[in-house]
């Protein structure tokens, strides 16, 4: 443990050389994660860091090098603070706690153009990389940055996905295996609440789900007029009215827990019981569909996992932007299926 004397100034670089027994260039470098320095001597510095409370000045970290030392999530937000969300920021933070960046979160709600805070990052330079979420398939912020050759990560892919790094679920294998699912389960009328139609995971969704009934030669019912994304009493109310106008439907494909839910409600307020005549899949974060409707079948995307990836492949993108992006695809598992091979 570190005991320093009570000072009248914030600690700086020379508080930590003092402490360490280190050069001031060494120090820094330890804060900065410079390859040539040990990871023992990192750690020692970064734990006296920890404990005086030392701060970088940024004003000068900038004026030095050029760069922040800031990672900004560029978050779309539900209208509802959903369990996906908090996993994402939390494991991004985490991923970058021991490293020389930090998260800035700059939210967008959805009646706001998403290139607003993009924009702003680039233009003023508060950002060294930005990571996007909710993508669509020919996405402009995507395009901007391309152009402006700033380093950014996708949380999905779409049209330029092969220029750039991304982490992505493989929701078209989760639409599929959602109508698997619920095909076996002896569902004849499956439809599906989608996400917004314009993102790139609901094309795909929809693709993978469509093509697995086609094979056996059924629809898929797009739920029109609302998505995944929409308020819950809103989803609620919406659900309701379409089980009463189409009562022969008797599957559901939910993009996210938060919509389940609401769509769940919504179906019971017909009458419907969950894994009697409406079956429901969907997919979820944690795993917490189960304790609120034992019936309701579910596919986990691992957003700690993506988290984790999109805060390393950022710093990549800053650090060696000459090597190839970093990429990942994550296929939908599901523990219920058999040894029928998907189409």
């Amino acid at each position: 443990m570190v005991t320093a004397t009570k000072r009248s100034t914030k600690p700086t670089l020379r508080t930590i050389a003092d402490l360490s027994g280190l050069a001031v260039p060494t120090v820094s470098r330890a804060l900065n994660d410079a390859p040539d320095i040990g990871q023992e001597t990192k750690q020692k510095v970064r734990e006296i860091a920890r404990q005086i409370g030392y701060v970088p000045n940024r004003a000068g970290v900038r004026l030095r090098t050029g760069k922040t030392n800031v990672i900004s999530l560029v978050l779309g937000t539900d209208n509802e603070v959903t369990d996906h969300t908090g996993q994402l920021v939390s494991s991004i933070a985490r991923a970058l706690r021991n490293t020389r960046y930090h998260l800035n979160v700059t939210p967008y709600f959805p009646t706001e153009d998403p290139m607003i805070p993009v924009r702003y990052i680039v233009e003023t330079a508060s950002a060294d990389a930005v990571i996007l979420n909710r993508i669509e398939v020919d996405d402009p912020r995507i395009t901007y940055l391309l152009e402006r050759n700033f380093p950014f990560v996708c949380y999905g892919r779409g049209k330029w996905r092969a220029r750039h790094p991304y982490f992505d679920f493989d929701n078209e294998s989760f639409g599929e295996i959602a109508a698997r699912a619920l095909s076996e389960k002896g569902c004849k009328n499956i439809t599906i609440l989608a996400p917004p139609l314009s993102q790139n995971y609901a094309q795909d969704m929809i693709r993978g789900a469509s093509r697995y009934l086609e094979a056996r030669g059924m629809k898929l019912n797009l739920l029109k007029g609302i998505s995944g994304d929409d308020e819950g009493e809103l989803i609620q109310r919406r659900i309701a009215e379409y089980l009463r106008g189409t009562p022969d439907y008797d599957g559901m494909i939910c993009p996210s827990a938060t919509a389940a839910i609401a769509a769940v409600v919504g179906a019971e307020q017909t009458g419907r019981v969950i894994g009697q005549d409406l079956e429901v899949f969907a997919k979820e974060a944690i795993p917490f569909l189960g304790k609120f409707r034992a019936k309701v079948e579910t596919a986990r995307e691992d957003v700690r996992e993506a988290g984790t990836f999109l805060a390393q492949a950022a710093i990549r993108a800053v650090e060696t932007p000459d090597e190839p992006p970093m990429q990942k695809l994550v296929s939908a598992t599901w523990e219920g299926t058999t040894n029928d091979e998907p189409t």
